[in-house]
């Protein structure tokens, strides 16, 4: 869950609100592919619930990690307009937050506030996810958790106020997983 608490940890409430009113929660079963390497994506994804496997073609489609609750997907695409660099399938029925790419764009442009968090959370855990990388390329494995033990740790420190952030997280579950 350290990923999301980055992003809710930096978002104001009026901020979360926003993200709730424009994103669409979506159950996807088993097997369904959430993000396909090499294809555009049109939304940015929050993971609400149940785990995904992170696959790439240059292995053979062979996993390389798993995506648990809590993570964001589709920052880095947003970000620099590139083609995601794996494929994403749900491996159980996932509950998913989807933010239409348009629409981030458009609130990003006219909301500078709200841009100036945005960019920083994205910053602060993308940072974390590459020191992460760096510290595993010592390991012997070619294998990624995308939420390791070490993550917590690591999110109460990226974040300035962690049971807050908690709060919000919980807060938006219970709205989403009610509706």
């Amino acid at each position: 869950m350290s990923k999301v608490l980055v992003i809710l940890g930096e978002l104001s409430d009026r901020d979360i609100d926003w993200m709730l009113a424009n994103g669409t929660r979506t159950r996807i079963s088993a097997g369904t592919k959430l993000i396909a390497e090499g294809k555009p994506l049109d939304a940015l994804y929050i993971i609400l619930d149940g785990t995904l496997s992170v696959s790439v073609a240059a292995l053979g489609g062979k996993e390389i990690g798993k995506i648990l609750c809590g993570e964001v997907l589709g920052e880095m695409s947003f970000v620099d307009a590139r083609l995601p660099s794996a494929s994403v399938t749900a491996i159980e029925e996932c509950l998913i937050l989807s933010i239409p790419r348009r629409l981030l764009a458009e609130k990003l442009e006219q909301d500078v506030l709200f841009s100036l968090r945005f960019y920083r959370a994205i910053t602060k855990f993308l940072s974390s996810r590459l020191r992460g990388t760096v510290r595993r390329f010592g390991e012997d494995t070619d294998y990624l958790i995308y939420q390791d033990p070490d993550d917590e740790g690591v999110s109460q420190q990226l974040v300035e106020n962690p049971d807050l952030a908690k709060s919000r997280f919980e807060w938006l579950l219970q709205r989403l997983k009610g509706t």
